[in-house]
């Protein structure tokens, strides 16, 4: 049986040396909080105007501040900062945090697209940075379809081979 994290490689494309080459750099030093606050306020604003319904009321019972808070906070806490995320809420715990939302394929690559748009519009972070924040979002991305398809198999749908690309060094 595959692990999750060998899952998420395999889906994602995204190599696990290169998921967390986030931990090569202390990224939270490198670019300080503002660009992860930037970062998560860019990608709520487009995930809460998505034109796809479905993807919109996965989070229809979510405030779009407090999910912006939640996700800066992890990211800070993830790429090098002070543990924001765990003192307000405890440990991240992914899988389980995120349990009652349908996370499969399709949802992971809808997520993913908003991400790349965010980073991709953001000034705050330079492109190495972008690199490795990029390979990480898609590998968790897809452990958590792993995850969720390990506590709920009708959840999730086979991906398509070849259809997932890691990030450009």
């Amino acid at each position: 049986m595959q692990s999750l994290q060998q899952k998420a490689s395999e889906w994602s494309g995204v190599a696990t040396q290169d998921a967390f080459g986030i931990d090569e750099t202390n990224l939270f030093q490198q670019l300080g909080l503002q660009p992860f606050i930037n970062l998560s306020t860019s990608f709520y604003t487009r995930v809460y105007d998505d034109e796809e319904e479905w993807f919109r009321s996965i989070f229809a019972n979510s405030k779009k501040e407090d999910a912006i808070q939640n996700q800066y906070e992890f990211f800070v806490q993830r790429m090098g900062g002070p543990p924001l995320y765990s003192q307000r809420k405890g440990h991240p715990a992914l899988i389980g945090r995120h349990r009652p939302f349908p996370v499969t394929h399709r949802a992971a690559e809808r997520w993913l697209y908003h991400m790349q748009q965010a980073l991709d519009n953001s000034r705050d972070i330079d492109a190495e940075s972008k690199v490795k924040m990029k390979n990480f979002f898609r590998h968790t991305a897809f452990f958590l379809v792993a995850g969720d398809e390990l506590k709920n198999p009708n959840h999730g749908i086979s991906p398509k081979p070849g259809a997932s690309k890691p990030a450009a060094a």
